[in-house]
């Protein structure tokens, strides 16, 4: 299957902290998910991908093509979105659209952008600065898909919005990988935007990959088990990944492959394990 990006070993070395031999790829027509606690390395990931920082080592291809983001042909292939826009305070969202216009040229689509606008209800004449940071996302998720691109990066795309608006844009990026060339590659803390429309999750912890796969594999593969302390004690070391001493007395477990864990200890609750649960397993929990 042809990739909208690939990443090869790639590693960034900053004081305290490091990603750390990355590698992973974003299929065409897929929306991919890239999770991980505060300071995991999701926002240092994407300014690799797009150029904006210089890293240690490796390879990155963007559209089938080492990404240079000096070429303009290159930059009007992807649409971005990261926090609150990055638009100057001063303009207006008019003046946003303007702008835009002259850097996309032909490729800016005046009649979408207003459309966007219109459908997030986002005022034409209210300038950047005056606008909550819900309405900032939207315009920049306007900004983002008005001139076409095949691949959209976003860093928290859906931030401070009601669950409405959410809704909407989720919607969006919905009926944009409907086009099959057409990608996404989203960081995001609100999981259940993940489970609803994510095809492939993207899973950093401390700079490393943990896991990279399906959705449907990173949660119906993984369960959560509560045991007592004596039914802890009869397990092995290697039937769990990650512990967690309840207040009460007792384990939590986050296990793989549940369905062989249900049938060796049929008496341990073992219900299904969310998104959110894996990574507190990992931030909170202690390892075997």
């Amino acid at each position: 299957m042809e990739n909208a990006i690939r990443v090869d070993h790639l590693s960034k070395e900053y004081p305290g902290f490091a990603l750390r031999d990355l590698s992973f790829s974003v299929p065409r027509g897929s929306i991919v998910g890239l999770i991980g606690e505060n300071g995991a390395g999701k926002t240092t990931t994407l300014h690799a991908i797009l150029g904006l920082i210089p890293f240690s080592q490796g390879k990155i291809e963007l559209l089938g093509q080492l990404y240079d983001p000096g070429n303009p042909e290159h930059r009007r292939r992807i649409g971005v979105v990261f926090d609150e826009g990055g638009f100057p305070p001063h303009l207006s969202c008019a003046a946003v659209g303007r702008m835009l216009g002259l850097l996309y040229r032909d490729l800016w689509d005046k009649a979408a952008f207003a459309d966007y606008c219109r459908r997030f209800e986002l005022p034409q004449d209210k300038e950047v600065r005056n606008l909550s940071r819900g309405m900032k996302a939207k315009l920049a998720i306007a900004a983002a898909l008005s001139h076409h691109p095949e691949l959209l990066i976003l860093d928290e795309p859906t931030g401070g919005l009601d669950p409405i608006v959410r809704e909407e844009i989720l919607d969006l990026f919905s009926e944009f990988i409907q086009e099959e060339q057409n990608s996404i590659l989203f960081s995001t803390h609100i999981t259940t935007d993940l489970e609803r429309i994510a095809d492939e999750i993207l899973f950093l912890h401390k700079g490393q990959l943990v896991f990279s796969g399906s959705k449907d594999e990173l949660i119906y593969g993984h369960g959560v088990a509560r045991c007592t302390s004596a039914q802890f004690e009869r397990l092995l070391p290697e039937e769990y990944l990650r512990r967690r001493s309840l207040p009460g007395g007792g384990e939590e477990l986050l296990v793989k492959e549940p369905e062989q864990f249900r049938r060796r200890h049929p008496n341990v609750v073992l219900d299904r394990a969310s998104i959110d649960e894996i990574m507190l397993f990992y931030v909170k929990g202690e390892s075997r």
